[in-house]
């Protein structure tokens, strides 16, 4: 792997997994580009998926750091027989939300994991995918304000929110796209919305990382290729935080249809390639 395949990977590896455009769908049509054989770049994509959460670590560390003093604080409570009180613990609430949204998207990828990989030999369903991030934004474009927060959030919204995420596992599907139009169409508020979608992204990526670890270790490495993998995680670690912040601001100010026209348009490229070209 060169420096410049690298680089190339780590940018697109951050910006299009906080950026409703689908990273994994990026990442393979790149990897089909450059002509890189996905068992020669297994640990790299892992370290590619600790890259990007380091980003999100960055942007929201007051609000993991509240979450790891909850926690311990929320273990004593139940020690000592006061409960839970999530009604009264908005944080700890927060906490076993995101924990709730976890459980559907990790029973799917565990279920559905071979269907999921047999998807990426064409590039065909990437690009249909694709076609259906550019509509889950246009959906979650429509739908109105809310000041809907933690406070208001239900076990429900958290499992549907976990459900999509789950089916966004397929390539093409933009995790950060599917969660946010889920948090939408659940009413919650867009600020809080966006905040939800980042921080169950830590267990959904970190989860992700390890279940590709075992045959990541096991492809092995080459050390001249230490180098570019050094290299991608930062640019992924970079990229990754600018687009959350981006993120953040386009959200508020509902300019997602502008990621809708792309997806789209690079959606029908892709299968129009796959199909006649391919």
């Amino acid at each position: 792997m060169t420096y410049f395949e690298a680089v190339i990977l780590g940018l697109v590896q951050g910006l299009a997994e906080f950026l409703p455009i689908s990273s994994s769908g990026h990442l393979a049509l790149l990897q089909q580009f450059f002509g890189i054989k996905e068992d020669n770049v297994l640990l790299f994509a892992v370290l590619l998926h600790v890259g990007t959460l380091i980003s999100v670590f960055i942007v929201y560390w007051k609000d993991i750091w509240e979450l790891i003093v909850e926690l311990f604080l929320t273990i004593k409570d139940i020690f000592t027989g006061k409960g839970l009180r999530l009604d009264e613990r908005p944080v700890r609430k927060l906490g076993v939300m995101i924990i709730v949204a976890t459980i559907p998207t990790g029973l799917i990828g565990i279920l559905f994991n071979d269907f999921f990989d047999g998807l990426y030999n064409s590039i065909v369903p990437i690009g249909v995918g694709l076609l259906v991030t550019g509509c889950l934004l246009v959906i979650a474009e429509r739908m109105g304000t809310s000041n809907r927060g933690i406070k208001e959030m239900n076990f429900r919204n958290a499992i549907f929110v976990g459900v999509v995420q789950g089916i966004a596992i397929c390539p093409g599907i933009s995790r950060s796209g599917s969660t946010l139009f889920g948090s939408l169409l659940c009413n919650l508020d867009r600020t809080f919305a966006v905040k939800f979608v980042f921080l169950i992204s830590i267990p959904s990526i970190l989860g992700s990382a390890v279940m590709e670890a075992p045959d990541a270790i096991a492809a092995g490495m080459n050390m001249s290729d230490l180098g570019p993998i050094v290299v991608g995680m930062i640019v992924a670690a970079v990229s990754g935080l600018i687009a959350i912040k981006t993120m953040i601001k386009v959200v508020s100010n509902k300019k997602l249809n502008y990621f809708s026209y792309y997806v789209w348009l690079l959606g029908i490229f892709v299968i129009i390639y796959g199909l006649f070209f391919a």
